[in-house]
């Protein structure tokens, strides 16, 4: 299984310190932010330590495909009504592309954003329209988030992302990231994953699949709240993230998991344990 998880990225170590984090928790896959998700600032690439980092992932035999960058919040290609807020994302998308490169990922993920005042038809073209701007990918392929359909969030279905991706002038540059609490919240039977890969394939293409976030959910089925839950603590369960996790036809995606801490310690270690094994001890978090 190719599992992982949010880690921290900060100084001293920067990147390094991200990779030895996950190899502490037994990961042999990792997400983070370049920076604070809520702004833009950032420190310069070359001071984060990528190269070591990158060593250090060929030390202990991880692929570079399995580390995965997350684009902050605050981009959000989707809104129209406010022209500095597609300007800042429009600029900060194509710096958070080039870190990326720098850093050595493959895949950025980005949250489609939300279209605010408009509705949902304005807020799809505008997103394309947004992205439609960057002329340089560096090799980056932007992955595009499914969401759970909280307030004025596109994305919700896969319709949305297909229809987005049909407007792409590089559509080789595009993905999805698929994330199983947004789209069980969404209304997707997650229990029945087979059927979801089927859908998801016939609307999008399995091909462009490359990362999944593997989280429970607080919400029942269609709640549209978005509400990440530790494994085996929400409404989808332990057995179906593990059955999840180990389908043969998503096996080559890294899976990361973006669960809550408990008592304000990292529960990754243990939830990343059980998944490889198959069994769920629920007093191993209860107890952290």
């Amino acid at each position: 299984m190719i599992l992982g998880c949010h880690v921290q990225m900060k100084a001293p170590e920067y990147v390094l310190g991200s990779v030895k984090e996950a190899i502490s928790y037994d990961a042999n896959a990792l997400m983070l932010y370049t920076g604070a998700p809520q702004n833009t600032k950032r420190t310069p690439a070359d001071r984060l330590l990528c190269s070591e980092a990158r060593q250090l992932m060929e030390d202990h035999g991880l692929d570079m495909k399995n580390m995965i960058i997350h684009a902050p919040y605050i981009i959000n290609p989707a809104n129209s009504v406010k022209p500095e807020v597609a300007e800042l994302a429009r600029e900060f998308l194509a710096q958070e592309i080039e870190r990326t490169a720098a850093i050595g990922a493959a895949y950025l993920v980005l949250h489609p954003g939300s279209y605010t005042t408009t509705d949902l038809e304005t807020g799809i073209a505008t997103i394309a329209a947004q992205l439609n701007t960057i002329e340089e990918y560096h090799g980056v392929t932007i992955c595009l988030e499914t969401m759970a359909g909280k307030g004025s969030e596109v994305g919700y279905r896969f319709e949305h992302l297909a229809e987005i991706m049909e407007k792409m002038r590089f559509q080789e540059n595009y993905g999805v990231c698929l994330d199983t609490c947004h789209i069980s919240d969404a209304g997707y039977d997650v229990k029945d994953f087979d059927s979801v890969l089927d859908e998801f394939d016939r609307v999008i293409g399995l091909d462009r699949l490359h990362v999944i976030h593997l989280n429970d959910s607080k919400n029942e089925r269609g709640a549209r709240k978005d509400r990440h839950a530790n494994l085996g603590m929400g409404t989808i369960g332990f057995e179906t993230l593990h059955a999840i996790a180990a389908n043969e036809r998503v096996s080559h995606i890294p899976k990361i998991l973006e669960t809550p801490y408990i008592n304000k310690k990292p529960p990754y270690r243990y939830e990343i344990a059980m998944l490889r094994s198959g069994v769920y001890d629920s007093s191993v978090l209860e107890n952290l």
